[in-house]
């Protein structure tokens, strides 16, 4: 897909329902107390997320991957949240209708993590 930029995003599974509600084309509102929609910039730190912090406390974790058109994500700058791979963006959550209005093609479920893996 030429022009996007792909990003993930670590999910628990009532998000991943909502997502899958949508057709996999958009990702649903923040709740009051998530003012930031925090899609990362590589799989590998998805993955960490996913399995390290979605499965223990959600009972599962899941790695989607999805492409937005480049031009509009350069508006949020790249965050570090930790070591130089920790890199996320943080879109306000009044902007979320907009940005999923520029996602290109589906959201994709790339990896899940169950109880006992």
């Amino acid at each position: 897909m030429s022009d996007t930029t792909t990003l993930w995003r670590p999910t628990g599974p009532e998000e991943l329902a909502l997502v899958r509600g949508s057709g996999w084309r958009a990702w649903p509102p923040r709740l009051p107390e998530q003012p930031i929609f925090y899609p990362v910039l590589n799989e590998d730190y998805a993955v960490r997320i996913a399995r390290e912090w979605n499965l223990p406390r959600d009972g599962e974790g899941h790695v989607t991957r999805f492409h937005v058109d480049s031009a509009f994500v350069s508006r949020y700058p790249v965050r570090q949240a930790g070591g130089r791979t920790i890199l996320e963006l943080w879109v306000p959550a009044e902007e979320l209708p907009e940005f999923n209005a520029h996602l290109r093609g589906p959201i994709e479920l790339v990896r899940s993590f169950l109880p006992g893996d």
